[in-house]
């Protein structure tokens, strides 16, 4: 049953706590946060993700769910946030996606527009292959709340980082990126430049 996976054990101070958690890896890109909230989450979906889903989505947001997500997950979502879903992913305001190298390109997102820029998709990513400091060759970022150039502390696939750099192209425009790994997050907003690594 549903209601027996219960969300925020304190609603009002866990939703603040993560939100300020969520800032800060927005406004720091490339750097590792911690969520702190204890949940019991539905199949195929970890804390992390499972916190910034209870803190972001309300009533008034639509939200895209990748295919493969089981009806636990979005019949979760629905009772604990009330928001509306969209098989449209260009008309969502956040995405859920658990499968990377199986997502829609960057581009099939809602990129807002000249006049309301902010009006575009966030994308909350799941990922598993968590690799800090061991990969001497891996992407930097630089750009907006980077202090000089800092190396992306996860592996992603090659052809994310293509259409990463015509996202960022696209400023103001362009979607912005949460990455998940148990009760981490790393922000990428589309301020973010990458650049190759040696």
């Amino acid at each position: 049953m549903i209601t027996n996976l219960p969300g925020f054990n304190d609603l009002v101070h866990d939703a603040q706590s993560n939100f300020r958690v969520l800032l800060n890896a927005l406004s720091r890109p490339g750097t590792i946060n911690q969520i702190t909230a204890k949940l019991t989450t539905p199949s195929g979906l970890n804390i992390a993700c499972a916190a910034a889903c209870l803190t972001l989505l309300d009533l008034e947001t639509k939200v895209w769910l990748q295919p493969g997500l089981n009806e636990e997950f979005k019949n979760w979502l629905l009772f604990h946030t009330g928001c509306r879903f969209t098989e449209d992913s260009q008309q969502a305001d956040f995405a859920v996606i658990w499968d990377i190298d199986n997502m829609p390109n960057l581009s099939q997102f809602k990129q807002g527009t000249p006049i309301y820029p902010e009006d575009s998709s966030t994308l909350l990513i799941t990922v598993s292959n968590h690799d800090v400091g061991t990969k001497s060759r891996s992407p930097l970022l630089t750009g907006a709340g980077i202090n000089g150039k800092i190396p992306m502390p996860i592996d992603l696939p090659k052809s994310f980082w293509q259409q990463w750099q015509q996202n960022h192209n696209s400023y103001p425009l362009g979607v912005d990126i949460y990455f998940f790994d148990n009760n981490e997050v790393i922000g990428l907003p589309r301020t973010s430049y990458v650049m190759n690594n040696g």
